[in-house]
Formats: structure tokens, C-alpha cells, sequence
């Protein structure tokens, strides 16, 4: 009997503190750049973002997200044998995020690892759970989240802080004999790998007193290195790929879920894709970016919002900083 990869939950977790563009629009106007805040607005529609306390970590989000998904399921944390985060902004270097989250979720019996594609994380933690449940029969019950806190490694006097706000999405995943998993496909072009990141802290230059003082230890966009359209240009070509490998047509997908960084990008893409935009769920403009998050937070309020019910097929496409792509296409079980 085939070991087919279900999505069994989803949940979500939005810290309180709500940052509307106005509180930045001021401060960038103090800062001498009063028009700024208006034109990123303008270009993605995002309208505010949320940051978590001062006294959180990334652990925490993923937590809080990753407990409400369990509690979904019907499963316990002792039930969960692989706990899979994808985030950009970790806890620290070593060890990895999951490990953290796996011990404040209580997933005593759980192994643990980090997907680091940066926001392009969830569609690849799905292919890798949907393949691991297919070849190992011991293995029943995988938690992923997707989380970031990018916000934390910004320069707050840096435009870029515009895009970053905090979040965790999550989902757990099993085996079951339905039409469940469809594919997945990724694409990448590492010559962009340098045009935006965090510069230093790893092998390239370990942190030290001259990288913190030039900022090179926060996440910083080098101009001229980082192709503007590389979503409207590379989604469509990834999509394309990814429906002809597992032989379903654009008109055959109920819901096309985007890395949600920018909504105009999103309508061409769209377009480009044949598939209406009002089956490309957006929650940009109510929680802003929320990076490695994005995907699964954007895919529980679909659900919540009856745009994804039982036997949908679902696509998510999804972009990281490199640049990188991911995609994987379910066929929705709940």
C-alpha cells in the first residue's frame, strides 16, 4: 500500500504588536527620507507588520505555531517523530532551530533538523517530509514550521526594514493512502547569492567588531546585484515545470499560493501562470512579510477562509534570497 504525504493540520501564530507603515513613515522622515515608506508600500502592499517582544527568539514563534497544529491533529508532542523548521533567521548559528523548537513544544521523541533555502523553505520542507514518509514505514507524524524574525537582524534605519515582520506558520504532515502529495520542482541561480543577505557571521568573514560597525551582520540588499522581476519572471517558469511533471493544467488549480512579498508581482505572476488571481490567496497587506512563514501562515487563512476545502489542489511557489525557488503541489486532504 502506498505511504502517500497528507497534510493533517495547519496553524499560524501573529504576534501582538502591530507596526502600521505610518510609525515607520515617521521615522524615516526624521531620518530625512520622507517619501521612502510610501513608495515600498506602493510596490508591494504591504500595509503594517507585527513584531514579537523584545524578550522572544525565533524558537518562540515557531513554538506557539507548531503547538496549535499538534492540537489541531488530535496528536500529542510525544506522537511526533521529525520536527522540520525552515527559517532565516535562527536562534543561532549552531545548533539548529528545530532542536530548540523541539524541546519547547515537548516532542521528546522527535528528531530534528533546520531547512535553511531562506524564505523558500516550506515547499522543499514538504517534498522532504512527503519523501521521507514514503521510504521510512516506522515514521508517522512530521511537524514543520515555517518562521522568521528577520525584523531582529535588520538595521532599523534601513528601508529594508519595511519588508521584515515576525511570524510562524505550521503543519503537520502523515502518511495515508489518499491522493495527498502531488510534486514538487525547485530552480536556483547562485551568481545572485551575494546581492542581498547577511554578509557576515559564518566561514566568509566570522562576525567581528569592523563587520558590526559597517552592518554587515545584519540583512542588507546591495543595489544593482538583484534582479527586480526575478518572481514575475521565474514563478511562471517554475509553475510551468512543475504542472507539466505532474500532469495537471492551470485550470485544474483551486488555489496558487505565492511568496507573499509582493502583491503586484503576485497578479503578473499570476497571469503569466493562467490562473485567476483571485485564487492567489494574499495576506501581505494585513500581516505584511513574514518570510519563511509566509507560505504556511498564507495557506492556514485560505483554509480558515473556506478557499482551500477537501480534494482542492493546492500549488505553493515560494522564493528565497540567492535567489532561490521552490514549488510543491498538494492535493488537500482536510
Amino acid at each position: 500500500m502506498p505511504r502517500i504525504a497528507q497534510i493533517v493540520s495547519t496553524a499560524r501564530y501573529l504576534p501582538e504588536r502591530e507596526v502600521p507603515n505610518e510609525e515607520l513613515a515617521a521615522r524615516f522622515a526624521a531620518l530625512g527620507r520622507p517619501h521612502v515608506i510610501d513608495k515600498l508600500a506602493g510596490s508591494t502592499g504591504i500595509k503594517r507588520r507585527f513584531y514579537a517582544p523584545e524578550n522572544w527568539v525565533t524558537s518562540d514563534l515557531a513554538a506557539a505555531a507548531a503547538k496549535e497544529a499538534l492540537k489541531r491533529a488530535g496528536r500529542k508532542p510525544e506522537d511526533v517523530d521529525l520536527v522540520v523548521v525552515g527559517t532565516t533567521s535562527p536562534d543561532y548559528v549552531a545548533p539548529n532551530t528545530a532542536v530548540v523548537v523541539q524541546n519547547k513544544v515537548g516532542a521528546k521523541n522527535a528528531g530534528t533538523f533546520d531547512v535553511d533555502c531562506a524564505c523558500a523553505a516550506f515547499p522543499a520542507q514538504v517534498a522532504i517530509a512527503a519523501g521521507l514518509l514514503a521510504t521510512n514505514r516506522a515514521m508517522k507524524t512530521i511537524l514543520l514550521v515555517g518562521v522568521d524574525m528577520i525584523h531582529r537582524l535588520s538595521d532599523p534605519t534601513d528601508p529594508g526594514i519595511f519588508l521584515w515582520g515576525d511570524g510562524a506558520g505550521a503543519a503537520v504532515i502523515e502518511a495515508g493512502d489518499r491522493e495527498g502529495f502531488v510534486g514538487a520542482a525547485f530552480q536556483a541561480d547562485g551568481a545572485y547569492a551575494f546581492g542581498w543577505g547577511i554578509a557576515s557571521g559564518g566561514t566568509f568573514e566570522p562576525a567581528n567588531i569592523d563587520a558590526v560597525k559597517a552592518g554587515r551582520t545584519q540583512m542588507r540588499r546591495e543595489s544593482g546585484n538583484y534582479p527586480a522581476s526575478v518572481n514575475e519572471d521565474n514563478w511562471p517558469r517554475l509553475f510551468q515545470r512543475l504542472s507539466a511533471e505532474c500532469g495537471f493544467t492551470p485550470e485544474q488549480v483551486d488555489q496558487l499560493i505565492f511568496t507573499q512579498i509582493s502583491k503586484p508581482s503576485i497578479a503578473i505572476a499570476a497571469e503569466r501562470c493562467k490562473v485567476p488571481v483571485e485564487k492567489c490567496h494574499t495576506i501581505m497587506d494585513k500581516w505584511g512579510y513574514t518570510g519563511s512563514a509566509c507560505i504556511p501562515m498564507a495557506l492556514d487563512d485560505a483554509v480558515e477562509l473556506g478557499k482551500i476545502k477537501r480534494g482542492d489542489l493546492v500549488v505553493m511557489i515560494s522564493s528565497g534570497l540567492g535567489w532561490n525557488q521552490a514549488a510543491a503541489a498538494v492535493r488537500w486532504t482536510i
